[in-house]
């Protein structure tokens, strides 16, 4: 894994680049939801029928043809001041913006209290907090196929952790978070659909489904690998990656491979001495955080909606897929690729797409902003003050 150098940390393109990819599609978004039509259903005041003009049997709430003027209708057409006009005010309002707060509070003080677990407190509570904002200023930062894996590594040497103890905990943070997943995707599709009412009523749009058990196959096999790789077979990776990374035709990557391989066999040294105790306390804080970070949107969606239990639970489904586009997003942060998966995935039957919309820039202003700001404000001070920090 490569070395970070600070200033890469620093430059204005790589603070500009995503946040102006995030601020151009959310815009687009807003542009694109005014200007589409949709049609919702209502008690008294209607002014259209649903027609079925594309003859599919379907309410498709979004499609002009399918709706025709009438003063007895039990549809209307909604704006976006329609929209802004049904938000609700006071408490009702306030309640799920604070909640969402403190879910996003909640995922980084699980990501901090694994970070004391599995570092056995050699770092303190303000070492934690520090490392855990840069770490996730790094990740805003990088695409996500890179993620802030070298540069979570840096800033654990940085506060003072050896080079192997640090590589070890990037390691096992990397396995955690994809065990939490290959664990709750199954389980959270299995109660989002006992919880359905209607057995015809579908989860996940049907051109997602197949890229997302792929994907899902694909980490689940990978995971597997890096388990037998660092506690069974502990010598293995670093032989495969020498043998794999002297073909010709990857050779230009040789030293990047053979550098992955010690790391690997440095991380399996490390972890193999820990007890079963170590690792379940570690779990127990990533399945915090992760809970925590995905009710963040369930909590903005309260904000709109009134949603059932049901809808709650195809809403945390979903989120495993937009987690999952997130993941290979090849633009910083997953800029853009994230306000547009927000609005296909998360899009459901009854809401306008404007809602969407603003839906998707108030999580962006939740989940990615804040960070981008804080890790600029800390990181020059932080860099002058670990640069003389001895290895612990």
């Amino acid at each position: 894994m490569s070395k970070v150098k600070p200033k890469q940390l620093l430059s204005r393109g790589k603070i500009l680049v995503p946040v102006l990819l995030t601020l151009g599609i959310t815009f687009w978004l807003l542009y694109d939801a005014s200007n589409t039509v949709h049609f919702q259903e209502v008690e008294h005041g209607g002014t259209h029928l649903w027609v079925d003009g594309n003859q599919n049997n379907v309410l498709d709430n979004h499609l002009a043809e399918d709706f025709r003027p009438s003063p007895k209708g039990d549809f209307k057409q909604v704006s976006i001041w329609d929209v802004l006009r049904t938000l609700p005010s006071g408490k009702a309002l306030i309640y799920p913006l604070v909640l969402a707060f403190l879910f996003m509070v909640g995922r980084d003080f699980f990501y901090m209290l694994r970070l004391r677990f599995i570092t056995h407190k050699r770092l303190s509570w303000r070492q934690c907090i520090r490392s855990i904002l840069l770490w996730e200023f790094a990740s805003a930062l990088s695409p996500g196929t890179v993620g802030g894996t070298a540069v979570a590594m840096f800033i654990l040497e940085r506060e003072g952790l050896k080079l192997g103890t640090s590589t070890a905990l990037v390691v096992l943070t990397a396995l955690l978070d994809n065990l939490f997943y290959l664990l709750f995707v199954p389980i959270i599709v299995y109660l989002a659909q006992a919880a359905l009412s209607d057995a015809n009523t579908v989860i996940l749009p049907e051109q997602f489904v197949a890229p997302f058990w792929l994907a899902y196959g694909l980490i689940a096999a990978v995971f597997l690998a890096l388990v037998i790789g660092l506690f069974v077979f502990p010598s293995a990776p670093e032989k495969l990656l020498n043998r794999v990374f002297s073909w010709k035709i990857l050779r230009r990557w040789k030293e990047w491979g053979q550098q992955l391989g010690k790391d690997l066999s440095l991380a399996s040294r490390t972890l193999s001495k820990e007890k079963p105790r170590y690792f379940l306390k570690a779990f127990w804080t990533t399945m915090g955080s992760w809970v925590s970070r995905f009710l963040v949107i369930n909590a903005l969606f309260a904000v709109f909606f009134k949603l059932t239990t049901s809808q709650h639970l195809i809403l945390l489904c979903k989120q495993f897929v937009l987690w999952l586009l997130m993941l290979v997003s090849p633009t910083p942060g997953a800029s853009g690729v994230a306000e547009l998966g927000f609005q296909q995935l998360l899009e459901i039957d009854y809401a306008a797409p404007i809602a969407i919309a603003c839906l998707a820039i108030l999580w962006r202003c939740y989940s990615y902003f804040p960070y981008l700001i804080i890790g600029a404000i800390i990181l020059p001070r932080w860099l002058q003050k670990t640069s003389k920090r001895k290895a612990v």
